[in-house]
């Protein structure tokens, strides 16, 4: 584990991409044991590969997801209310998946 540097992190995929990658590896695996496979694949795929992580200070991070996430899960059957649930349940798995990687967590 990289020691976590707040001003690094402006240069995220410079400095920190293994941990990047290793986070979200750990949030997907959690979420496929969890929801429909065919949905978390296609959320990783389509959606999150699009996702920006941001340090907020303190010891938190926020996800930002890309517009229209529907629209790029198009060919996957999931009502709204569903997705909306689950990406809110995916991002906080990253969230918490970013404190553990980074030793953020107390």
């Amino acid at each position: 584990m990289a020691d976590f540097d707040p001003e690094k992190f402006e240069d995220k995929y410079q400095h920190y991409f293994p941990e990047l990658q290793r986070a979200y590896k750990s949030a997907f695996e959690t979420m496929n044991d969890q929801y429909d496979s065919e949905l978390i694949h296609a959320i990783d795929q389509h959606v999150l590969a699009e996702s920006e992580p941001f340090y907020e200070g303190d010891g938190e991070f926020r996800i930002e997801l890309p517009d229209d996430i529907e629209g790029r899960l198009s060919g996957i059957l999931v009502d709204e209310e569903k997705l909306a649930t689950i990406m809110e349940r995916y991002e906080q798995e990253i969230e918490s998946e970013l404190q553990t990687v980074f030793g953020l967590v107390e």
